[in-house]
């Protein structure tokens, strides 16, 4: 995950985040030269991990290539996730780490607004 981004920018370097995946059939899926320029322009956001921080087979929980759970366009403006932040943004949800991205999403807007 990088966290230099409007939907990250919050989010500790290298903290996973234990965020929930209500779907079934999603699955990320690109060529391999769009792969490659996501990855040089540090589109992609997110990635399913273990517990150790490993993109695995076992954590990938549908099938996405490398893994892949978020990305941004190339303005960075723009983030689509499969994972639920919502589902993980109050204690009583059992985690809090959706949040983040929450916060990340204020804090970009309140710079926007400053400037």
């Amino acid at each position: 995950m990088t966290n230099d981004s409007p939907f990250t920018n919050q989010v500790p370097a290298q903290q996973l985040m234990r965020i929930p995946i209500a779907h079934g059939e999603g699955c990320y899926f690109v060529d391999p030269s769009t792969l490659n320029q996501l990855k040089a322009k540090k589109q992609i956001l997110w990635t399913y991990v273990n517990d150790k921080g490993e993109p695995t087979e076992l954590s990938n929980p549908n099938g996405s290539v490398e893994n892949v759970a978020g990305v941004c366009n190339e303005a960075r403006n723009v983030a689509g996730l499969m994972p639920h932040p919502e589902r993980a943004s109050e204690g009583i949800l059992g985690c809090t780490d959706g949040v983040l991205i929450f916060k990340s999403m204020i804090h970009t807007l309140q710079q926007r607004v400053a400037a």
